[in-house]
């Protein structure tokens, strides 16, 4: 189970980040790509870790190798989902990772996302399509 400290410091971020995203426009119903980041100083354990979020449904990113201002390094990865602004799904998710973080002694340092503008266009827009007059609709 989670150190409790840890998930409540990370349920009042997680409602600081949501809160700060919507009083700066960010559209309130669009599908965000939440980004839960791992790091360590052991390469092979945040690999076991990274395929266990993996087995877990979670898209996951390559590992880098990050420099820290004191000039150690350690090595990193983002643990990706897609979902709605919502509270409680990120509390779990984070919850969930925490977890395994801690059964590989890796670091859960925290989540993040992206703005996004309620008046771009959206990309499965058929009104914004370009149509191609000479496809006939054969592949090659």
């Amino acid at each position: 189970m989670a150190n409790e400290a840890l998930l409540e410091e990370q349920r009042e971020e997680t409602r600081l980040i949501i809160e700060e995203l919507l009083d700066d426009g960010s559209d309130p119903d669009a599908l965000y790509t939440i980004e839960h980041h791992l790091s360590c100083d052991s390469f092979d354990a945040l690999e076991k870790a990274a395929v266990d979020a993996f087995k877990l449904g979670y898209e996951v990113t390559e590992p880098e190798e990050l420099e820290l201002e004191d000039g150690s390094k350690v090595m990193c990865c983002d643990i990706l989902s897609e979902g709605a602004l919502n509270a409680e799904l990120i509390d779990a998710q984070v919850e969930q990772l925490i977890d395994l973080a801690a059964k590989y002694n890796v670091d859960y340092d925290g989540w993040g996302t992206y703005f996004e503008d309620p008046d771009a266009e959206d990309e499965d827009d058929e009104d914004g399509d370009y149509i191609d007059e000479d496809d006939t609709g054969t592949r090659h």
